[in-house]
């Protein structure tokens, strides 16, 4: 084992195989996705917010360091203040950081990667399956992983402190699959992702990241699938972005369990059930497979 890991560090690759800069088409199209048109209010909204926190324009914060460690603590730091309201009903949407100035995991991570990305750093976005602590979720997290020459680092801006040590990560292999893995760690980096044996990890596609923004508009969509009380119209919404979220990245294992969910509460059993036995399937591929999911399949 201890061998296999020297060769797979040996040969590294990029952990950001997914580009996204900051102000990129790729990155366009996720605030786009938001906004729901090509428009700049966001950009201006976060350059202001810098200006205001001390930090400048984004290019004045971006060369604050060439060290990756040092740079991705500042963007740790000056995220937080920029956007200075964690919403997980509401964050995950670049419009409500312009109105409201609130942030969630995904979107800040998918910010973070994307400035580091800018400036000529190697950074990605992970879904998180254990915390710090051990305990497991079914990828309720997110994260940005940025690579150093000491190993890859997790920079959580959910946390005081900018460099986390979560015990399982949900990434993407060397042959192009999703992958439940566990960080092995020196220092606060991560020298090697363990699966069955080393796994060569890269973080998540472009595929991935859109769907799982619309996965979080279909989990918290008003009257839907996390709502109390729960509507048809709600249900309704959660389904169509769902749905979308599966369209857009079918490996997506989360929005295809939940828009199980999401069927089961509407009424339509036999279509509930594809849905578990195909997340079922999925799951099992990268390798873990979450509690509620195998209540789903076994019909608890």
């Amino acid at each position: 084992m201890i061998l296999a890991i020297l060769l797979l560090l040996q040969t590294r690759t990029t952990f950001g195989s997914a580009q996204f800069p900051y102000g990129s088409p790729a990155f366009r199209t996720f605030v786009q996705d938001s906004l729901g048109e090509e428009d700049p209010s966001f950009y201006r909204w976060f350059e202001e917010s810098l200006r205001q926190k001390g930090y400048g324009s984004v290019d004045k914060l971006m060369s604050y360091s060439k060290d990756p460690k040092a740079m991705s603590a500042k963007l740790h730091e000056a995220i937080k203040k920029a956007i200075p309201k964690f919403s997980l009903e509401r964050g995950f949407e670049f419009r409500q950081t312009v109105s409201r100035g609130e942030r969630q995991c995904f979107l800040q991570s998918v910010l973070l990667a994307g400035l580091m990305q800018r400036s000529g750093f190697d950074a990605g976005v992970a879904m998180v399956w254990k915390n710090d602590k051990g305990s497991t979720s079914n990828n309720g997290h997110a994260v940005p992983i940025v690579r150093t020459k000491e190993g890859d680092l997790i920079v959580d801006c959910s946390d005081p402190t900018p460099f986390m040590k979560h015990q399982g990560l949900y990434v993407v292999d060397r042959t192009g699959n999703y992958r439940f893995v566990r960080p092995h760690y020196k220092g606060d980096a991560i020298n090697a992702y363990l699966g069955d044996g080393p796994v060569g990890a890269h973080g998540l596609g472009l595929d991935f990241l859109r769907s799982q923004f619309d996965f979080y508009r279909g989990e918290r969509a008003p009257g839907g699938f996390m709502a109390a009380p729960k509507t048809a119209s709600g249900l309704a919404a959660s389904a169509r972005y769902l749905e979308r979220a599966q369209k857009e990245c079918p490996e997506n294992a989360l929005a295809v369990y939940v828009l199980g969910r999401v069927y089961a509460r509407q009424g339509k059993a036999a279509l509930a059930r594809k849905q578990y036995e195909r997340a079922g399937k999925l799951y099992q591929a990268a390798g873990w497979m979450p509690q509620g999911v195998k209540d789903a399949l076994t019909g608890k």
